[in-house]
Order: C-alpha cells, then sequence, then structure tokens
C-alpha cells in the first residue's frame, strides 16, 4: 500500500446518517409515530403461542393487491412495541420456558437467549449485531424449510421469502410479515441495511429486534404443526468449513499492544464515521472476549461502511454514501471493489488503496475459491460457534493498517517507530492474491513441476525387449522427440536468463514414459510462460481471443485424453504417441504464428520470477 496516499482527505462534513431521507423515515420514525395501544394477549399467548392472526392483520395491500409496504411498516409498530414490552417484562427464565422449545428448528437455537440479554441495552452495537446474526441464522433455517418441498433453494434472502414453497409451508400473509420486516428494499430492509454497514446503533430500534425473536418462535410453531401433518423430518445443511486457512494467514496473531494502538487509532482515523464508532469498539471488545464471529461481523460491515465513504470521495459521488431507496442501486462491496463505476469511468479506489489492499479485499470477499468470509457470515452458513480467531486475526491486522491509512502523517511515523506496527504494514504492502485463478494455477504449476521431475526416480516396469526396440525405432516417436527439442528451443528465448531448461530430452526419459516425461515438462513449461505474461499483454482481437481458447482448449484435450488412454484398464501406449505428436504439431504450429501471450507480451520475462 503505497505511503504517498497515506493521508488521503474524505469528507469534511460530519454524516449523521447514512439513511436516504425516505429510509431513514420508515425505518426510526414511521413505526412510532402513532401510539396506538396493542394489547400482547392478540399477538402472543401467555404459553407462548404466537397469534398470527393479530399480526398478519396488521399487513396492508394496495389496490392490485401488492404489499403496501408504508402502511404494513406504520401498523406494526404498536405491535412491536407490545412485543418488545412483554419480553422486558420477563424473566430469562420466563422467556427460555415459554419460548425456547420454538427456536430448535434453527441451526442455532441459543442466539436467541443471548439475544434477549441485550434486549435492555437501548439502542447499542448489540442490538444491531443480534439482529443481524438472528437474520442469517433465520435465513439459514428457512432455507432448510424450502428444501423439505423444493430443489435449489435461492440464494438471496428476498428470492426465499418470495418464494412458493415457503408459502405452502408457512401461508402467504406470514411470509408477508417477512418481507415488510427483511425482503423488500421497499419495507424496512434491516438485514441489509445491518449487514451492509449502512445504519447506525442509534438508528435500530430493539423494539424491531425484539419482534424478529417472536416471529421466528412463531415461525417454529408453523413449521411444527406442518412437518406433524405432512410427516417430513426437517434436516439442517451442513455448516461450510474453511479449508487451507494457513494459505491465507499473512499476519501474525493479533496482540495486545496492537490492540492498544487500534483503541487509539480508531478515534483519530477518518476512515471511520463518527456515528459508527460504537461498532468498532465493540468488535474489540467481543474480540477480547474470544468472541471471533461476533468481532468479524462487526469488522466486516464497517469495512464496507469505511471503504464507500473513501469510495464515494475519490469518484466523486458523496450521494452513494447513503442507502438507495428501491429505485436505485446499493452501492456494497461488489460496487465499492469493481473496477469500473456504472457510467463505464474508472473506479478511483482501487487507484486510493493500491494493488496489495485490494487483493487482500478481493481473497478475503469475493474470490470464488477463497473463503468469502462476509457472504457465508451474512448467508449462515457459517457456524458462529466455531468460527476460526485465524480468520478475525487477519481481518483485525488488515483493519488496522488500514486505519492507519487515513490518520495525520506525523501520527503515522510515531505509530510507524513500533516494531509491530511496522511489521503490519510491511506485510500489507507486500501482499499478494492466494485465491485468484491465476494464484491457483502457479500453485498447480509447481506441483506438476515436482511431480515430473520425481519420474525418473520411480521405479520402471519391466518391458519386453521387443516392445522397447520397436518403440525406439518407431518413426513416429522419433518425430515427437524431434518437435520437442525444436519447440523447446523456441521457448527458451522467452526464458529469464538466470533460470535453466533441460536441453537433453533423454535426461527426462525413462523407460515406458521416455517420451511423455519431457512432452508433458515442455507443455507445463509452456504454461507457466503464458502465465508469467498473462498481464503484460495490452490485448487481443475477438479472433484472436477465439483462437488463442482453441488453442489452449485443445492441449487439455491432449491431458484429458492422455489420462485415459495411460489407464491401467486401458494402457494404449501406441496411440499415446500418436496423440502426442498430434498435440506437438498444435502447439508449433501455434508458436509459429507468434500468437501465444510470450510473444506478444510488452516487458521482459526477465524480470518475472517463475
Amino acid at each position: 500500500m503505497p505511503e504517498t496516499v497515506a493521508s488521503q482527505p474524505l469528507m469534511v462534513d460530519p454524516v449523521t446518517t447514512c439513511l436516504s431521507p425516505l429510509v431513514h423515515d420508515m425505518v426510526c420514525k414511521l413505526g412510532f409515530e402513532h401510539r396506538d395501544y396493542c394489547d400482547i394477549d392478540s399477538v402472543v399467548a401467555r404459553s407462548g403461542q404466537v397469534c398470527w392472526r393479530g399480526i398478519t392483520a396488521c399487513v396492508t395491500y394496495e389496490s392490485d393487491q401488492s404489499l403496501d409496504y408504508w402502511g404494513s411498516v406504520q401498523r406494526l409498530g404498536p405491535v412491536c412495541e407490545a412485543v418488545h414490552s412483554h419480553f422486558l417484562a420477563l424473566t430469562k427464565e420466563q422467556f427460555e420456558i415459554r419460548y425456547a422449545p420454538w427456536f430448535q428448528w434453527t441451526s442455532f437455537p441459543e442466539l436467541f437467549p443471548e439475544i434477549f440479554d441485550d434486549l435492555e441495552g437501548l439502542q447499542s452495537p448489540a442490538i444491531s449485531l443480534g439482529l443481524m446474526k438472528l437474520t442469517s441464522c433465520l435465513e439459514r433455517a428457512l432455507g432448510d424449510v424450502f428444501l423439505l418441498v423444493g430443489k435449489d433453494c435461492p440464494f438471496l434472502l428476498r428470492d426465499l421469502l418470495a418464494s412458493e414453497e415457503l408459502v405452502q409451508v408457512f401461508g402467504q400473509s406470514v411470509m408477508d410479515v417477512l418481507k415488510v420486516f427483511l425482503g423488500s428494499p421497499r419495507g424496512l430492509n434491516l438485514r441489509n441495511i445491518l449487514w451492509h454497514g449502512f445504519a447506525s446503533p442509534r438508528e435500530v430500534s430493539p423494539r424491531y429486534c425484539s419482534v424478529m425473536v417472536l416471529l421466528t418462535a412463531g415461525l417454529g410453531q408453523l413449521l411444527k404443526r406442518y412437518l406433524q401433518q405432512t410427516q417430513f423430518t426437517l434436516a439442517h445443511r451442513s455448516f461450510v468449513t474453511f479449508t487451507n486457512l494457513e494459505d491465507l494467514i499473512v499476519f501474525p496473531d493479533v496482540t495486545y499492544e496492537v490492540l492498544s494502538v487500534l483503541e487509539e487509532v480508531m478515534t483519530k482515523s477518518t476512515f471511520i464515521l463518527d456515528i459508527m464508532l460504537p461498532y468498532w469498539e465493540a468488535a474489540l471488545t467481543k474480540f477480547k472476549a474470544h468472541r471471533f464471529a461476533d468481532c468479524a461481523i462487526l469488522l466486516l460491515t464497517q469495512l464496507e461502511t469505511g471503504l464507500r465513504k473513501v469510495f464515494a470521495t475519490v469518484n466523486n459521488c458523496p450521494k452513494r454514501l447513503l442507502v438507495a431507496e428501491s429505485t436505485a442501486l446499493y452501492t456494497t462491496f461488489d460496487e465499492v471493489l469493481a473496477k469500473h463505476l456504472n457510467d463505464g469511468k474508472i473506479n478511483q479506489l482501487p487507484l486510493v488503496l493500491g494493488e496489495p489492499a485490494m487483493e487482500f479485499l478481493w481473497d478475503f470477499l469475493n474470490h470464488q475459491t477463497g473463503p468469502r468470509v462476509r457472504d457465508r457470515l451474512s448467508h449462515g452458513e457459517i457456524n458462529f460457534r466455531e468460527f476460526p480467531q485465524e480468520m478475525t486475526n487477519q481481518l483485525l491486522a488488515f483493519s488496522l493498517v488500514l486505519l492507519l491509512r487515513f490518520i495525520d502523517e506525523d501520527l503515522l511515523s510515531v505509530f510507524k517507530e513500533k516494531a509491530a506496527i511496522k511489521l503490519l504494514i510491511d506485510l500489507a504492502e507486500g501482499y499478494g492474491s492466494r485465491c485468484h485463478p491465476v494464484s491457483h494455477l502457479k500453485k498447480q504449476v509447481l506441483s506438476c513441476e515436482k511431480s515430473i521431475g520425481a519420474w525418473p526416480l520411480l521405479p520402471s516396469p519391466a518391458e519386453p525387449i521387443q516392445e522397447a526396440v520397436r518403440l525406439e525405432d518407431n518413426s513416429e516417436t522419433n518425430a515427437c522427440r524431434s518437435l520437442i527439442t525444436k519447440i523447446m528451443c523456441e521457448l527458451c528465448h522467452h526464458m529469464p536468463e538466470s533460470h535453466a531448461v533441460f536441453n537433453d530430452v533423454d535426461k527426462l526419459a525413462t523407460e515406458s514414459v521416455r517420451l511423455l516425461s519431457p512432452a508433458l515438462y515442455l507443455i507445463l513449461l509452456l504454461v507457466a510462460l503464458e502465465l508469467v505474461n498473462i498481464h503484460a499483454v495490452c490485448g487481443k482481437s475477438a479472433c484472436e481471443c477465439r483462437q488463442y481458447l482453441k488453442f489452449l482448449k485443445s492441449i487439455l484435450q491432449y491431458t484429458e485424453n492422455l489420462v485415459a488412454y495411460t489407464s491401467f484398464e486401458k494402457n494404449k501406449w501406441n496411440e499415446t504417441i500418436n496423440l502426442t505428436h498430434a498435440a506437438l504439431l498444435k502447439i508449433w504450429t501455434f508458436s509459429e504464428k507468434k500468437q501465444m501471450l510470450v510473444h506478444l507480451a510488452k516487458k521482459s520475462t526477465s524480470k518475472v520470477v517463475l
């Protein structure tokens, strides 16, 4: 991360909300403007049974029978107030006796007593965190219910709530209630405004948290009735576990020294909006309490908020800081990290943050082969209880380095004098992608090279002398060797001077693999050279791209056929020679056209480390 942009100027005017005026009115005012009384007995019985009719009766509709979100939020306000007062009047024991059984249909029933403990903390970060975890848990559980009657579970919550499958289980009126609270940008949209970091702690009423707890219990009651009628059994999908986590570890474990620096930097970095500071403070508290999933959730939402602030500033579009209306585009991680804006202009954020920071964000958030940690947390795919500390360490350390980019230069110099902080900055500035497809290809190339290099060490099977002589005298075999030599000589011109490549084909030859070993080594070298030149080619025409892809697919086809022909079942070695000869001819012919990346690259490969 270049130091030249360490003190990037951000918005000077204090931000009092990230909610647009219409959304702010709906979330913060609409449901509480009319002080109508709602009898709690019309909503929930003393036994804990939810009276859905008393809730669904508050949902209103337009003349075309579409949901009237504005009117529904307004009428549901007193219900939320009554439910919240009801919960505050209960002891923890009373709450668990009445409601705990109805949370068992979720994969995280112990979450709800935790949320109950936080309900008295008016407009605290704990309310927002509780709602985020609740919506995540609820989405996962609703997906499990969907799979009772459906096949492909929708990825987005709004699509899940609009599905006929859930209507079949819970009824249309119940699903409409959930849409008002969670499933549409025209409604309260609590899930999105929290998970995307738009709502500050003071803007989300604990009343909405209380009513979502009750609705979850009520869904459990409806589900039990449905399961009894159908004799179905609800099965929970397995949680996602992070694999190869060690490959993502770049920063050391966060120490108390680093935490103390972070506590100080949080109050001075312009990356953080003042209204969001309580979330950062809560994240550190959760980390110290070893609540690593909670810490990660809070960090991820606030990284999105801070990056959106930088994005809006450097691209001169201040309105993109606000949550969008239903007719406009939300500015989320996807837009913030994109190369171009919607109007086609270049996004200035990557230029400001630098490639290492962008690579880190893409690795942890976006790449399909990466952990996609925010997506998986927000969609309920990860077990909160088993969230790895190592992942939170990486997010926390990266957050500190990012905050340091937006503080006073003199203060930054002071912090850099601390060895632990200097180390984090150096590691961040040297970060390279671990999850980009090119990175995976590099690992595969190195693995293949190691494997092929070990072939001469393998014991060779006994081979009849006649067969060995026949192969030795085979003209097609000799043609293959000749082509390998010619192509290898051509590729050597594009190799860095410091890297040697074998010149004697026979050195890699062993009995029964004397041809395949050098042929595969050649293909591996070709792939490696193309790989290191992939970013040095300005572009190909559409026709050239099609021809190039056709060439690569032919090599892929050769390797796939090779696997089949050399299997124990087929063992077709003569056919293998034919395949190899045809593949080598294609490589040589294409190489002569000078259309490979090594030919079109505009920088010297001598500067590239294979």
